[in-house]
């Protein structure tokens, strides 16, 4: 069995509504928040935002599911006036961390790689970070965590930021993104961001599926009413 079959079994016997070919699940407790637009302009205030979107899919950018959202996303936000830079962490120059505290919280890291040369960078003078990532037995992708593990170089001076996360899911049952928002509202909480949006897209386990949901008009349109 292979590791798609795997996951389409493993959501079988779930409730599940089907929203124009992508599974849009029950939604309970903090997963409520998912897939919900902001009113226009409550989240910027009316001016112009710097807003980095990291990317996580080591699949190729016209078959990955999750960077056709952070795209549509990023589509909406530039409609609106937004400065968007995107890093795309499988396909960079990264190390994880060794928690060797070298950088006392407060960086430079040791290794002089992208997460450090043009990410940080651009991530310290950002409103908005936004997170994207495929789930990955039900959590996030390995390239993303190395990049929030990475955040430990300069953990202070990335407090108090606004953040969205968006995920892409084959399953569909109502429990399929539990663990992943369990983690990232910890992560929300730990480092006093706002968020202010997350896309939760379960049952799309093709870019087909994915492009006909409306999970894509809701990525477009937090974007376009930040």
């Amino acid at each position: 069995m292979n590791r798609r079959e795997f996951l389409k079994v493993s959501g079988m016997g779930a409730v599940t509504f089907f929203l124009t070919g992508c599974g849009l699940s029950a939604l309970t407790g903090d997963e409520s928040k998912a897939n919900v637009v902001p009113e226009k302009g409550s989240i910027s205030g009316g001016t112009k935002m710097k807003i980095v979107v990291i990317t996580s899919s080591p699949h190729p950018k016209n078959e990955s599911t999750s960077i056709y959202l952070a795209d549509r996303f990023t589509d909406g936000a530039r409609s609106a006036g937004h400065e968007v830079f995107t890093f795309d962490a499988a396909n960079e120059e990264t190390h994880p961390c060794r928690g060797c505290d070298k950088c006392g919280m407060d960086g430079p890291c040791i290794f002089k790689d992208a997460i450090e040369n043009a990410l940080m960078p651009k991530m310290l003078e950002a409103d908005l970070i936004v997170l994207t990532t495929p789930l990955y037995y039900f959590g996030m992708s390995a390239q993303l965590k190395t990049i929030i593990d990475r955040f430990y170089s300069r953990t202070e001076k990335l407090h108090g930021k606004k953040s969205i996360m968006i995920a892409t899911a084959y399953n569909s049952a109502d429990w399929t993104m539990e663990a992943l928002v369990n983690h990232y509202n910890t992560l929300v909480r730990y480092m006093e961001w706002q968020d202010v949006g997350q896309v939760m897209a379960t049952g799309c386990g093709a870019r087909s599926l994915v492009e006909k949901s409306q999970f894509a008009d809701i990525a477009y349109k937090i974007g376009a009413n930040l």
